[in-house]
């Protein structure tokens, strides 16, 4: 799998979104290559979001983050506001395991994101904002046309010159995980779930259907903890587990 870094040189200062999530650590990897990276981690007041950083700063404290990138800037662009207390992003109860990923849909998630995001980078001369995607993203707010008019409005709001990109746009996840093992992300330090038992995966939500399936389609064993096994056994179409694997 090869995915083209740009050619601005390695001076070139990008500002990540990153959860601790598999798609963004794969996208910190890439943009090292040939960027000055800065991660920036957006709490919105979820659910998910204190297992969620404590993963991310284990992540950034290993190969081939440590030393390599900038130190995480925490925002907050709360939402609770918006978002009633039933709301399951809120409540941490995410849709089941089977559900379509369309249920996951966030109102307005990118759109907070990208503004907070987008006045940081104004303040530290910042040109350009990187996030993860992936083709299929079935979500409004997650198209080139919308990261387009959301890069112009901020450009022009902020008297700044701002970029957004989404290299892995064309990528599915499989592909994104095989991208990763090149750059040798340590998957085992990831999470991609929406209601995390401890530190491990529950293996209930949809999220953690996504990355089952998605390691399985790449053929790389996935090296997480899931606490529930039997749906894991399930998607894999498997009698048990291999073991895992480093990432």
């Amino acid at each position: 799998m090869v995915v083209k870094p740009g050619k601005d040189g390695q001076e070139r200062p990008v500002a990540v979104l990153c959860s601790g999530g598999l798609d963004s650590a794969v996208l910190l990897a890439h943009q090292t290559r040939d960027a000055r990276v800065h991660p920036v981690y957006v709490r919105a007041g979820l659910a998910w979001e204190r297992r969620e950083q404590r993963v991310l700063s284990r992540l950034l404290a290993a190969a081939p983050f440590v030393g390599r990138v900038e130190p995480l800037t925490r925002l907050d662009a709360p939402v609770r506001d918006l978002y009633t207390p039933a709301h399951w992003a809120v409540r941490g109860t995410p849709p089941a395991f089977d559900t379509p990923d369309s249920d996951v849909y966030l109102m307005g998630r990118n759109v907070t994101l990208l503004a907070k995001v987008g006045l940081l980078c104004a303040q530290r001369r910042i040109g350009v904002i990187a996030l993860g995607p992936l083709a299929g993203n079935p979500f409004p707010d997650a198209t080139p046309a919308f990261f387009d008019a959301m890069a112009r409005a901020l450009s022009l709001g902020l008297d700044r010159k701002i970029r957004i990109v989404s290299p892995f746009g064309r990528l599915t996840k499989a592909d994104v995980i095989r991208l990763g093992v090149e750059l040798r992300v340590p998957f085992a330090l990831t999470l991609s779930c929406m209601g995390p038992s401890g530190d491990r995966h529950c293996g209930r939500c949809s999220k953690c259907r996504e990355r089952l399936q998605a390691f399985d389609a790449a053929g790389v064993v996935d090296p997480a903890e899931y606490a529930n096994d039997r749906l894991v056994r399930r998607s894999l179409g498997e009698g048990g587990r291999q073991e895992a694997g480093g990432g």
